[in-house]
């Protein structure tokens, strides 16, 4: 198996057409940034109309969200580790390798999907007791589990298959599935939760079905084109079930750190947001709306991110190391920019949030806080992000991100964050600035990652290293 690391050398003499460069990026980028903020407008939609119902239902919606989040965090893991094996096997034009691995993934996806729907409809009082311990909240919150967790086999699907389908640069498909997502979600909500047009009024139960609904829109769209368009990456049933052994191995050793990491730091966010939950709905209802604020300011910061793991994943499959390189420091330069840029918009949102949600007045004090902690939270994680996301999983360096997010989040701000909670009982806002600290540690350690180039190395096999087809 070639795996070739690249010393520290020049790459001025490169003859690299940066106008091209940037094109080629930004045709990837666009894309993926529009269904980035599709899928927030999404979670925004509910935020906005169930905030006019009232506080402990947006709290409860929220708070319930986390397990739908967690089961997306797997997913992201099990599509971007696949994404380091099929960026590079793009470049090398192997299109029946990437067939596998959308196969492993399929099958890694529906049986995570399954497990989860399982805990969402059969116990969802006890998932909703981990995130608060007020009754009204988690009365809402099973509400809308007990129907939204139907839901989360179509997502398993949807989702796995359209990230790596984005690891091949077909980005387009996403745009339009999750757009037409979104206007019925939209849709739905609106007729649901407020009972328009002689519907039942809903509440938080409206939210759901239109959530499911959305959901089961994606999948037969996905369905569609995978079988009657798509002719070059095919979905093949054998290969869900019939695994090719020397794949399997690489697919484990490059996806399975994502995976534990996208877990990991899932976990961690979601104990945050368990700490907050026990501080009061007021602190857990603006943070609900401070987390859709980062989400939309970070669209094109994780479009960066992941174009960065396709664009330099297959220049790497084409054995162009030294261009991969100086690709990579474009990479970080745009990330530094966008991250900016997205944190004044958080700056000027704040205002505006709290004139247009129906929030107590503690709950709009915390909420201006929040938007400023967010602000800078935001530029350190797009560093970050388009470092560990994009360019050192391009190149296989997978563990780095996982070492970094446990040690930072679990062993540095989450343990210290919960300690000021609920042993020194510090205001809310001392909590929330130590719970989104690790951004901030994270950034010096992923800058030295970057100038050592361990993460450069090609993984990929040759053909008559794998098995048959």
């Amino acid at each position: 198996m070639r795996m070739k690391y690249i010393k520290r050398q020049t790459t001025d003499n490169l003859n690299i057409n940066w106008k091209s460069f940037y094109r080629n990026v930004f045709a990837l980028v666009i894309p993926m940034a529009v269904q980035n903020l599709i899928n927030v407008g999404v979670t925004a939609a509910d935020v906005i109309m169930l905030g006019k119902v009232g506080e402990k239902v947006l709290s409860g919606a929220s708070l319930a969200g986390q397990i739908q989040f967690i089961m997306t965090l797997l997913f992201m893991g099990i599509t971007s580790g696949a994404t380091v094996l099929t960026a590079q096997y793009w470049g090398k034009k192997d299109t029946r390798t990437i067939e596998k691995v959308l196969g492993m993934g399929l099958s890694a996806g529906i049986v995570t999907a399954v497990m989860f729907a399982a805990a969402a409809l059969i116990i969802p009082d006890a998932l909703m007791h981990i995130y608060s311990s007020d009754p009204e909240v988690i009365a809402e919150g099973v509400k809308y589990l007990r129907i939204v967790g139907s839901s989360y086999l179509f997502m398993a699907v949807t989702q796995v298959y359209l990230n790596i389908m984005r690891s091949i640069e077909r980005v387009l498909i996403a745009t339009f599935v999750y757009s037409i997502s979104l206007l019925v979600n939209i849709a739905v909500n609106a007729l649901l939760i407020f009972g328009l047009m002689g519907f039942p009024v809903m509440g938080i139960r409206g939210a759901a079905v239109g959530t499911l609904i959305a959901r089961i829109t994606e999948m037969v769209i996905v369905l569609l084109y995978a079988f009657m368009k798509n002719k070059i990456v095919r979905i093949r049933f054998r290969d869900l079930v019939r695994i090719d052994k020397v794949l399997f191995k690489d697919y484990m050793t490059y996806a399975m750190p994502v995976v534990l990491n996208e877990v990991m730091w899932g976990l961690g966010s979601s104990a945050n947001t368990a700490i907050i939950g026990h501080l009061g709905s007021a602190a857990v209802a603006a943070n609900s709306v401070a987390q859709v604020a980062r989400q939309l300011a970070t669209v094109v910061v994780f479009g960066i991110a992941h174009a960065a793991a396709i664009y330099l994943g297959k220049t790497i499959g084409e054995r162009r190391l030294d261009y991969a390189k100086a690709y990579a420091k474009r990479f970080i330069w745009l990330s530094v920019i966008i991250g900016a840029l997205g944190g004044a918009i958080i700056l000027i949102a704040a205002p505006i949030a709290n004139a247009s949600l129906a929030l107590t007045g503690q709950a709009k004090g915390y909420l201006t806080f929040m938007f400023f902690v967010m602000s800078y939270f935001t530029v350190a994680q797009s560093l970050n992000g388009t470092m560990v996301i994009g360019i050192f999983r391009s190149g296989g360096d997978t563990k780095f991100g996982l070492i970094m997010d446990v040690s930072t989040m679990w062993g540095c701000s989450i343990i210290i964050g919960a300690v000021a909670a609920f042993v020194f009982h510090a205001s809310v806002p001392v909590v929330y600035v130590i719970l989104m600290s690790d951004e901030l540690i994270k950034v010096p350690m992923t800058i030295k990652r970057y100038a050592g180039y361990k993460w450069l190395k090609d993984v990929t096999r040759e053909k008559e290293e794998l098995g048959g087809a």
